[in-house]
């Protein structure tokens, strides 16, 4: 126990030096089955670290009724970014004789379903970031849904962090903006068909090259607003 807690330390504390804002693990042994790897892969990977990072309050108060050329850029930086922060961390793990497979913050398997290889936000909320809210995004109470994820599996011990409990309570304010309709007062009536249409909308008008929107991410701010993340 001791053990997977000073590996916890050190790794929050290199992935912090990398630029994280979020940083939770989780014993992932339930829902292996659920990801998209072979057996042989995952036989002994039975523990994530899970990494957010912040987004741009900047580049996100510029989205309106549909994403932006720099919210795109942005987002595919970020991406790139978390996919470069995973391979280190992946690395720093590795140096202390585990395994570590880093996945891909952004790589999709089936767009019509919106599934890769595994579910970045479930492992989050595993592993203590946030909650789903009603957007069907994972929210952090002091940022909301202003973040991305990435995940690293590996089979070294570390000690799990406890899932919140909070929920979006009385605030809708993803529900009126939302450009699809997609969102309702219960997270579980999140339409994704309406979803995955007004990204293809988007993306066929040519406003951005990928299937994104935002307009949700920018209305979830979370409840501690002006609170710096890292502060109780």
């Amino acid at each position: 126990m001791e053990k997977s807690k000073q590996y916890k330390t050190e790794l929050k504390k290199f992935a912090t030096g990398l630029g994280i804002s979020l940083f939770g693990a989780a014993c992932i042994k339930p829902i292996k089955k659920e990801f998209v790897f072979s057996d042989e892969t995952l036989k002994d990977l039975d523990y994530t670290i899970s990494l957010g990072l912040r987004l741009s309050d900047g580049i996100l108060e510029d989205i309106t009724s549909f994403p932006t050329k720099i919210y795109y850029h942005h987002y595919r930086q970020a991406n790139a970014l978390l996919d470069q922060i995973a391979f280190k961390v992946s690395n720093f793990v590795q140096g202390k004789g585990y395994k570590a497979v880093p996945v891909p913050a952004s790589q999709i398997v089936d767009w019509e379903k919106q599934t890769a290889h595994l579910s970045h936000k479930k492992i989050g909320e595993m592993a203590g970031l946030g909650f789903i809210g009603r957007s069907n995004l994972l929210v952090n109470p002091k940022i909301g849904a202003r973040f991305r994820l990435v995940t690293i599996l590996t089979n070294m011990p570390l000690e799990p962090d406890e899932e919140l409990k909070e929920t979006c309570g009385k605030c809708r304010d993803c529900i009126s903006v939302c450009p699809a309709g997609a969102i309702k007062e219960k997270k579980q009536d999140f339409d994704h068909i309406k979803c995955f249409e007004k990204l293809k909308e988007f993306r066929d008008k040519r406003l951005v090259d990928q299937f994104i929107c935002g307009v949700c991410v920018k209305a979830c701010k979370g409840k501690g607003r002006n609170i710096p993340v890292g502060e109780p």
